[in-house]
């Protein structure tokens, strides 16, 4: 049976190598391994925390390792990040556990002979520790971001908003729950998890959420999911629904639907009434809609897939329109981990063109008198104020009602913008 450190040192090499999600990988791993739930904790802790420190980790292996061969060496490389890892971010794990754990998994590849400079660098970073002081590092090393993310966050909010947002951007994300109105109310909730021994407190931003305190396991295994008491979704994702207002008799369509998180919010509130229509072009993702659908007990929901961009059949056919469009996600880098890493400003460009072919074409399906709500997870306000303000300069036809943009490290939660359009 594998320790827990020979799992993370598998999924790690899965998404290092590989190039698999973080989230997926972790979650493969741990579904082919079944390790009890202490050895799960660690090896969350360990593949989350290698994967958010990468950038640091490395600058720190540079500084200790004498030879640089183990940059030409991935499983070397991913094994001393592991060993830096604890010894530098686990003050719970023995440095003793952390050196000799990480020699026997070296060992355990064809690079066992080089086991030696794994312990030699390993000991040579507990012996001179303070050699590496990270506050007189860059901000990219210091908090593991790439450069160009660095310089785009100082340019719109300066240094000391800067750091601030990568410290909260580096912290374990809460578990944020929406719970079903149509089957429990959010002080119900909480005695339910409280006689489980989960401890919650409500979200005084949103009307249904919750936020699960200190660790909590497999989210299916707590109390209430199976039973569709309540969704996972962030604090300010609970907001879009609210901000869409769906009422009674509506015909609503959400044209980038999956994983349907907002889709099932709006069936909430409409009270399993009225009409919406979920559309998006991955049908893997609208699988896991339509099983949150059918767990929640939500009836008022039909399915579509397809590229929103392609459909001309519902001109004029909706009187709220819901564009969460695929975006940058630069407000959710603590929950999206390796998204750092993924992420560029060429990625960025495609999107904008994505984001824009979809906003210019399902305009034409809301009544007259509708509501557009545009959305995004995002920090860039070329994919957000930016994207408004160009859109209404070339529809006269539509008027701003309301834009709101939320801040990780000024509102406790992802980074979101929001826009309400009325069609005269």
């Amino acid at each position: 049976m594998l320790n827990a450190r020979q799992i993370a040192f598998s999924i790690l090499q899965d998404i290092i190598f590989k190039g698999s999600y973080a989230d997926i990988a972790l979650n493969r791993g741990l579904e082919k391994t079944q390790p009890n739930q202490q050895d799960r904790a660690l090896v969350t802790e360990l593949v989350y925390g290698v994967v958010r420190r990468q950038r640091t980790l490395d600058a720190i292996i540079d500084q200790f390792a004498k030879k640089k061969s183990h940059q030409q060496v991935p499983d070397i490389l991913l094994v001393l990040r592991l060993g830096i890892y604890q010894l530098g971010y686990m003050s719970a794990i023995p440095e003793s556990a952390a050196v000799n754990t990480s020699v026997e998994l070296i060992k355990q590849t064809k690079y066992s002979q080089l086991s030696g400079l794994v312990n030699a660098i390993l000991r040579a970073y507990i012996r001179s520790k303070d050699l590496f002081d990270p506050s007189n590092q860059s901000l990219g090393i210091r908090y593991s971001f790439p450069d160009w993310l660095i310089e785009f966050f100082l340019e719109q909010f300066g240094q000391l908003e800067t750091d601030q947002l990568c410290k909260w951007f580096n912290q374990i994300p809460s578990l944020d729950i929406r719970i079903n109105p149509l089957k429990t109310s959010r002080l119900e909730m909480q005695q339910i998890l409280e006689k489980e021994g989960i401890i919650s407190q409500i979200l005084p931003q949103t009307e249904q959420g919750l936020r699960l305190i200190g660790t909590h396991g497999s989210i299916i295994n707590l109390p209430g999911y199976q039973e569709g008491l309540w969704s996972v979704q962030d604090a300010s994702s609970q907001q879009v629904a609210h901000f869409l207002d769906p009422q009674p008799g509506d015909v609503i369509i959400d044209a980038c639907a999956a994983p349907g998180g907002k889709t099932t919010h709006i069936a909430e509130l409409l009270n399993n009434q009225g009409q919406i229509l979920a559309i998006d072009p991955k049908a893997s993702r609208l699988r896991k809609l339509s099983e949150n659908a059918k767990r929640l007990e939500l009836e008022n929901i039909k399915i579509m897939e397809g590229d929103s961009r392609l459909l001309d059949q519902f001109n004029n056919s909706c009187d709220r329109l819901l564009l969460d469009v695929p975006c940058s996600g630069l407000g959710t880098l603590h929950r999206n981990l390796d998204l750092r890493w993924r992420i560029s400003p060429e990625k960025i460009e495609q999107l904008l063109k994505l984001q824009k072919e979809i906003f210019y074409t399902c305009q034409q399906w809301v009544k007259p008198n509708g509501i557009i709500v545009y959305s995004t997870c995002t920090l860039n306000p070329r994919e957000n104020q930016s994207m408004i303000d160009n859109f209404l300069k070339d529809h006269s036809n539509y008027s701003l009602v309301e834009s709101i943009q939320l801040y990780p490290q000024r509102d406790d939660s992802d980074g979101f913008f929001m826009a309400k359009l009325r069609k005269s």
